[in-house]
């Protein structure tokens, strides 16, 4: 059983970064990677990284500003957001799967969730 601890939300301004982080406590899962939901709307997957092969995957909206990464050693891994913008504003999960479903930045491709963590541009 996998257990995920989130940090690093918070309020910035329009056009500034921010650094999330998602810590896999247990065994180590294949995959992971970040969904934001907004109230009113579906859980939609932003970001998703492979831990075999380190292939990312991204939302088209977020392509270009958003980057993930892991650190294999600490099973954490990071969402870097910059050039943040107010429809950027969300309640940012962490998620991970200890196999691969498919579609990737599918909502129902894992079954391990973080507690959430609120990112707020203005």
């Amino acid at each position: 059983h996998v257990q995920l601890v989130e940090s690093g939300g918070g309020s910035v301004q329009e056009g500034g970064s921010l650094r999330l982080s998602c810590a896999a406590v247990g065994p180590t899962p294949n995959c992971m990677g970040w969904f934001r939901q907004v109230p009113g709307r579906e859980r939609e997957g932003v970001a998703v990284i492979l831990f075999n092969d380190q292939n990312t995957y991204y939302a088209d909206s977020v392509k270009g500003r958003f980057t993930i990464s892991q650190d294999n050693s600490e099973k954490t891994v990071y969402l870097q957001i910059n050039s943040l913008k107010p429809e950027d504003t969300a309640m940012y999960y962490c998620a991970a799967e200890n196999g691969i479903s498919w579609p990737i930045l599918s909502r129902a491709s894992y079954h391990y969730w973080g507690q959430g963590t609120q990112v707020t541009v203005s």
